[in-house]
């Protein structure tokens, strides 16, 4: 079994972050969804689980943290092309998040954009050219 993440993320609105996370590109996992979570696939290896309040706070043992005013972590999408980030972005606006919510940041070999869910959790899409990045400089 290859490794995985599960990234747990307390949600207002299961119903409402389903479709946002279906608009971004996930797919809904019904074997592990039900009226407390909703199982995003993003790939074969990283799974959103989309969890109540509630149901969130009986794995917790810190308070919730209010995720509209406060950032805990950045969630960084790996893009296969500066256009996939702009189309990422664009469908997070469109699905009820914010898009642009900090500069958008083009340094030639790297590019991202920023949006938040409608819970506020900041996602950071990035394109990186790979060979751009790790060819050496000269000084």
């Amino acid at each position: 079994m290859p490794k995985m993440i599960f990234i747990n993320l307390p949600v207002q609105n299961i119903a409402a972050a389903t479709r946002f996370y279906e608009a971004i590109g996930c797919k809904k996992n019904e074997q592990f969804s039900d009226e407390n979570a909703s199982s995003m696939v993003w790939s074969d290896t990283i799974t959103f689980q989309l969890l109540a309040q509630d149901y969130f706070a009986t794995f917790a043992t810190k308070p919730i943290a209010n995720s509209q005013e406060t950032v805990g972590m950045l969630i960084a999408l790996s893009c296969e092309s500066r256009e996939e980030v702009d189309t990422i972005t664009k469908a997070a606006a469109a699905a009820g998040g914010k898009a642009d919510i900090r500069e958008p940041q083009d340094m030639g070999f790297m590019y991202l954009r920023s949006f938040e869910d409608p819970d506020g959790h900041v996602f950071e899409p990035a394109w990186m050219d790979m060979g751009a990045a790790s060819a050496p400089t000269s000084e």
